[in-house]
């Protein structure tokens, strides 16, 4: 069978019943994130450049077309670099989906926050999906998962969302495939979150061609896996584990999630440290391996700075910590330079482990899995706590709208 028709198959509800619940709390960790970012360059620019008017909300105010919405909000979202990942997909999903189901579902007049979170679920899970059958080859040579995997995963959420029949549905998943783009080379600039915008207006705009008669090739999806150098992994497709969207990881850092585990394991130094050897695993070294940032975006991919940081005292949970002063600072610096990175094929993507030498010359090793089971309760102790330090008092009134039946009282609180 196809990549089209196990998309079609997820899009169909395939899997049965999923964790709507999990999709609910990666919705508020993500509009947490762009109300933290509506301020940032990359989300004020975006919005002065659209004039058109339409019934979709912008994040920090007014309205806009659907596609124009789901291109600011994506970036706004993903510009702090702060939203969830998904280790499989190799990329951010809510970055992508959640702007793109929303933008649709106010442009169509579709209000049930269950519709919303249902298609949410179905797109999310096609997305990693995607991104597992792509392959590491595929993010290896150069392209953002987040943007390619990721826009055929708003298509499909999309497509659930506004209940296309099957041919439309077909072509709406073409139509993305020809659209989907982003690289890696953006990682550090404003064109990282770019990707993520861009993503989510292709897959409303595919969405929304396909509804209105728009058609495209039924293999799409399969010429963009074998010209993007996909790697058609079968495996991505097992029914062993239904919902792999249940692997999903918070970030509680302000950066790279490459980054994060070396950054848990570091929480366990308990004294000045003069030397740090980090070990992790080799596709990281280029990804998040910037030994020499010189600005606050670029500190968000670098082991070494960010280590320095940690064992500074510089709190790399604070938004505010990833400055240009950061990146320039003569102590930081000094401490970067003491830093190893090495990578170790015996760990997998989601596994760090730093050797450290204290000052007094004794020596420890500490290590750290991000695949490690984190229950819901915790998750949403922790996914609170950071909503509480990024936008405060909205943090509260966030989480009651969430729970609501309708999304009115989500996008007001959105548009502040």
């Amino acid at each position: 069978m196809s990549a089209e028709e196990k998309l079609l198959r997820i899009s169909q509800g395939w899997l049965g019943e999923g964790p709507v619940d999990l999709i609910q709390l990666c919705l508020f960790d993500w509009a947490a994130c762009a109300l933290a970012g509506k301020d940032e360059p990359v989300a004020q620019i975006l919005a002065r450049q659209s004039g058109i008017e339409g019934n979709a909300s912008v994040v920090g105010g007014g309205k806009t077309s659907a596609a124009d919405a789901a291109l600011i909000n994506g970036s706004t979202g993903h510009a702090l670099d702060y939203d969830d990942t998904h280790f499989d997909h190799l990329g951010h999903t809510s970055a992508v989906i959640m702007p793109a189901v929303l933008a649709l579902a106010e442009d169509q007049s579709i209000t049930s926050t269950a519709q919303i979170l249902e298609a949410a679920l179905v797109g999310s899970e096609a997305a990693v999906r995607i991104g597992l059958w792509l392959g590491r080859d595929h993010y290896q040579v150069g392209f953002h998962q987040t943007a390619t995997s990721g826009a055929i995963g708003a298509v499909v959420a999309g497509a659930r969302l506004l209940q296309l029949n099957e041919t439309q549905t077909r072509h709406a998943i073409g139509l993305v495939a020809t659209g989907a783009s982003g690289l890696k080379g953006q990682f550090g600039t404003m064109g990282k979150p770019l990707n993520a915008g861009l993503a989510a207006r292709s897959g409303v705009e595919s969405t929304l061609w396909a509804q209105a008669g728009l058609t495209a090739d039924a293999n799409g999806v399969t010429q963009f896996g074998a010209t993007h150098h996909g790697q058609s992994n079968e495996c991505a497709w097992s029914e062993d584990a239904p919902w792999k969207i249940a692997r999903i990881s918070h970030k509680f850092h302000a950066c790279c999630h490459g980054l994060h585990a070396m950054l848990e394991a570091l929480r366990e130094i308990n004294g000045p440290v003069v030397e740090l050897n980090v070990q992790t695993h080799p596709r990281w070294m280029t990804v998040c391996n910037n030994p020499s940032p010189a600005t606050g975006l670029e500190c968000k991919f670098s082991y070494a700075m960010t280590a320095a940081m940690t064992v500074s005292g510089v709190d790399t949970a604070v938004i505010a910590s990833f400055s240009d002063s950061t990146a320039t600072d003569a102590k930081l610096i000094a401490v970067r330079d003491t830093v190893k990175v090495t990578p170790d094929e015996t760990l997998s993507e989601m596994q760090s482990r730093v050797d450290v030498t204290y000052a007094d010359e004794t020596t420890a090793t500490f290590f750290h899995d991000l695949s490690a089971p984190l229950d819901m309760k915790t998750r949403e102790t922790r996914v609170r706590a950071k909503a509480d330090a990024l936008i405060g008092g909205q943090a509260a009134a966030l989480w009651d709208a969430i729970q609501s039946e309708d999304i009115s009282p989500i996008m007001d609180v959105l548009r502040g």
